[in-house]
């Protein structure tokens, strides 16, 4: 089964346009769908996960219409908003109980058997009986991917679910959608370059409603292979690369300004080679010859 987008645009009625012309063919497996806060990938996956119409364009999955077959979308679909609420005094057994008769598994053995599965699965087995209240927020979001493996499902959005995490409970999380990304269509929504990295067989990079680039990551750093260059400048000389060079990102090395810019030649001695990451991709995809600044 894969994910077909075509040609979809939304325009709010304020007037910001939020997709222009979104085609994407998803298969099996992690995608990532990199891209800044404001880049239209929530609405994207809102559209997506049937719960906002598009101003026009299709999408099917499998041989489903997601546009107007919603309920059908809804049986299997695994969802995980960028953010979602809990019952702080409920359970997590209690509340995954609940989630799963919505779901449909009103047998009582069967569904059991499943929130138990699940709360393993996610690692809060331990903690099944303590309130969602007093969860962290990597063990929220774990509660979130368990209520969004309920009922098998064959495709599962999630937006932006490693933002605010701690780097322990973040390898967790990551580790968690590797292992149900073997066999589903998992679409994750970052604006995280790692944790594409880490994760994904095939990606997008979207900006502004549009799709940027397409493919995998390694074909994503073979079309920038060397023409990325570093150097070291001064506070006082960034004024000046800005005007003569095609600057991509500034960060901070031992407290000294570096900057990578973008060029098919060496543009001076001072400059070396750089082999690329995914960094170097989304900032050339996104930027061009604007800025990227990392803190």
């Amino acid at each position: 089964m894969e994910l077909d987008i075509r040609n979809l645009s939304k325009t709010y009625p304020n007037g910001v346009r939020a997709l222009h012309n979104v085609t994407l063919n998803i298969p099996q497996g992690m995608f990532g769908l990199l891209g800044p806060n404001g880049a239209g990938k929530s609405t994207l996956m809102r559209t997506i996960a049937t719960l906002q119409e598009p101003d026009n364009g299709s999408i099917m999955l499998g041989d489903i219409d997601v546009l107007t077959q919603k309920e059908d979308v809804r049986k299997i679909l695994g969802y995980l908003p960028q953010e979602f609420g809990v019952y702080p005094r409920v359970t997590a057994e209690t509340l995954l109980d609940h989630l799963a008769v919505l779901k449909g598994i009103t047998d009582r053995k069967e569904r059991k058997d499943v929130v138990h599965a699940l709360l393993h699965k996610t690692n809060l087995y331990d903690h099944r009986k303590k309130n969602l209240g007093g969860f962290s927020g990597g063990m929220k979001q774990r509660f979130g991917i368990a209520q969004a493996l309920l009922a098998n499902p064959q495709l599962i959005i999630v937006d932006e679910p490693t933002a605010g995490l701690d780097p322990a409970e973040r390898n967790r999380f990551l580790n968690l959608l590797s292992d149900i990304g073997e066999n589903t269509i998992v679409i994750l929504s970052t604006h995280i370059v790692d944790d594409v990295k880490e994760l994904c067989t095939n990606m997008a990079v979207i900006n502004e409603g549009e799709v940027l680039l397409t493919g995998t990551p390694t074909e994503a750093l073979e079309s920038i292979k060397g023409k990325i260059w570093r150097r070291e400048v001064s506070k006082e000389e960034l004024d000046q690369f800005d005007a003569t060079h095609n600057i991509i990102s500034k960060r901070r090395s031992a407290g000294k300004p570096v900057i990578h810019v973008l060029s098919d030649h060496q543009p001076d001695d001072s400059f070396t080679a750089v082999t690329p990451d995914l960094e170097d991709v989304y900032f050339t995809e996104l930027f061009g010859k604007k800025e990227a600044v990392l803190n």
